[in-house]
């Protein structure tokens, strides 16, 4: 994977803001996050391999690696990084940001920012909100797009997110999707794979979920309604669905909701 697509119009929401140290228990590390973006800022030499992809870390290097993705770390000794596991809103059109580049000028004001928000969190919770939302739009602009059109997003990968975020409450296969951007099936489930480290079923799944919660929450819009605005109007795949996904029932996101 060269690339990520992220949606960086909402603020993030924070589960862990650290300091990672690796190297001394083992030289190899393998893993991935279900749910969570990672955010890393390196200070050492080392190897790291995303999605089935090589990449070099430097001093200096800053990684924005989505959900789901397996990454494998290499590392030559002892190994310090700032990090930040995080979730992404589903606001705005999604921004194609390198996996791994150089923060060249901006490091010393992006390691003040994740500084900052190592100090915040979790005392201040706000406050490491935004520095690690202004760290990512920073993150965004560090490689100008002439720079980054190499390893820019397939158009269709592109092409297939606009038509399921204009489509999320129709039926949606991917064979139908593929077909509307003009590739094979199995072409569009690799690029979609490379691009955004999700299936385009999980993609679908996913924001749908991200509407549903945001209806059950933040209006008064009946559970029929919200299930038929995301695509599953049947009640009982909905309630299953968001009972799997986001681990409630649909009268039980709605009940958590904060009082205003």
């Amino acid at each position: 994977m060269h690339t990520a697509l992220a949606r960086l119009d909402g603020p993030p929401t924070l589960a862990a803001v650290g300091i990672g140290v690796h190297g001394p228990a083992g030289r190899v590390d393998t893993f991935l996050l279900p749910d969570l973006w990672q955010l890393h800022l390196y200070g050492y030499d080392a190897d790291l391999t995303v999605g089935g992809t090589e990449h070099s870390i430097r001093p200096g290097r800053v990684s924005l690696v989505p959900p789901g993705t397996e990454v494998r770390y290499r590392y030559r000794g002892h190994s310090e990084h700032l990090y930040v596991h995080l979730r992404l809103g589903s606001g705005g059109a999604p921004a194609s940001i390198p996996v791994i580049q150089s923060a060249g000028p901006e490091l010393p004001l992006l390691t003040e920012q994740l500084q900052q928000a190592l100090a915040a969190w979790p005392h201040t919770p706000p406050r490491a909100v935004a520095e690690v939302w202004g760290a990512l739009w920073r993150v965004a602009r560090l490689t100008p797009p002439r720079e980054r059109s190499a390893q820019a997003v397939h158009p269709a990968v592109a092409a297939a997110v606009a038509l399921i975020e204009a489509r999320l409450t129709e039926p949606l296969t991917v064979p139908e999707i593929a077909k509307a951007v003009g590739i094979s099936h199995n072409h569009l489930t690799r690029l979609f794979r490379a691009a955004t480290g999700e299936t385009v079923v999980g993609y679908i799944r996913a924001r749908r979920m991200e509407r549903a919660r945001h209806f059950l929450r933040a209006t008064t819009l009946s559970i029929p309604a919200v299930a038929a605005s995301v695509g599953i109007p049947d009640l009982q795949a909905f309630n299953k669905t968001c009972r799997r996904e986001l681990g409630a029932s649909p009268r039980g996101i709605r009940a958590a909701r904060p009082v205003r």
